[in-house]
């Protein structure tokens, strides 16, 4: 059966993963573990985080990653902790920079319990991360997330330079994008596959596989922004461009050259605010340029590269499983 050939659903998709299921449970536990501590507040907010959800997308790369290069066992479970540990970390930080008050439908954990706090429980997540990285004592691997995570940290710094600039070009975007989340998923599927016996060419082929799927969801995160629904996203639609980031739809739309969208453009975010009227006259401008159209074809371009990618590979369930997932990322809702 070749998954790609279906509709990407959430049921296929908890299908095809369904061999990491029980890893992906001991990942949930591990946080559970990892976030107590003698701090009361410190295990408050762990569990709060935990309670709140999330896709585990990460993880399961890595996991799946690693059995497709032959590997299982706890130290993939253990490395699968330490990505999601890096990737929570930067959410709770990304909301305090951003000033989001809610996450996945929830207060954000700095509107509950301010920003001081929140600081503190990101940084103390990212020391956990790498705490637990170094108890599988892999020089290797611990330099990868070391190297992973300053870049994230770049492409927060970076982004922060870029605020409100409204002539961002897709170049700086890109770079943007690859150093706050695709560098992540590349991470994540290097790492699983160096658990296993695997080439170098194979773990460059596993790098370039997450890179692009990276790229992928957050151009997916991009288009939602303009076309979801906030009940369904569990956050208000447009904040992007309200926070002063320009994404691909809207590079586009001001490429074309026209007076009336660069106007809107540099209003909206120079208000850091949009009436409906405003917000309904863009994503009519959206629509009849076709730059909705020109980054979910960009999304699609990614998609196939990152499928392209695990060819490096033999058959298996394990890269059908990979290879069904840009598919489902690409199509989601959320």
């Amino acid at each position: 059966m070749n998954p790609t050939a279906h509709t990407p659903s959430a049921a296929a998709l908890a299908q095809l993963f369904e061999p990491i299921r029980g890893d992906l449970k001991e990942v949930e536990r591990e946080f559970a573990r990892q976030v107590q501590s003698q701090v009361a507040v410190i295990p408050q907010i762990g569990t709060y985080v935990q309670d709140g959800g999330g896709k585990r997308i990460r993880p399961a790369v890595l996991l799946m990653a690693a059995r497709m290069a032959g590997f299982t066992g706890q130290p993939a479970v253990v490395y699968a902790s330490v990505l999601e540990f890096i990737h929570t970390a930067t959410l709770v930080h990304d909301d305090i920079i951003d000033e989001a008050e809610l996450r996945r439908g929830r207060d954000a954990v700095h509107t509950r319990w301010g920003n001081h706090l929140t600081v503190l429980f990101g940084d103390f997540l990212y020391l956990k991360s790498m705490s637990l990285a170094l108890s599988q004592d892999n020089l290797e691997i611990v330099k990868l997330l070391c190297d992973v995570t300053l870049r994230i940290v770049e492409g927060e710094i970076y982004q922060l330079t870029k605020n409100g600039v409204v002539d961002l070009s897709e170049e700086e975007h890109f770079d943007i994008i690859r150093r706050k989340t695709a560098y992540l998923f590349a991470g994540c599927a290097r790492i699983g596959g160096m658990l296993g016996p695997t080439t170098r060419e194979q773990q460059e082929a596993l790098w370039d596989y997450g890179l692009n799927i990276g790229t992928a969801f957050q151009l997916v995160d991009d288009l939602l922004d303009f076309t979801g629904d906030e009940g369904t996203l569990g956050k208000p639609v447009g904040g992007d461009l309200r926070e002063g980031k320009m994404t691909l739809p809207v590079i586009h739309l001001r490429s074309r050259g026209e007076a009336r969208a660069d106007e809107l453009l540099r209003q909206i975010v120079e208000s850091r605010s949009a009436t409906p009227e405003e917000w309904r006259e863009l994503k009519a401008m959206l629509t009849q340029s076709r730059s909705i159209d020109y980054a979910r074809r960009a999304a699609a371009e990614f998609v196939e590269r990152a499928k392209q990618a695990l060819y490096a590979f033999p058959a298996s369930d394990a890269r059908d499983a990979l290879m069904y997932l840009p598919d489902y990322v690409i199509s989601r809702d959320r």
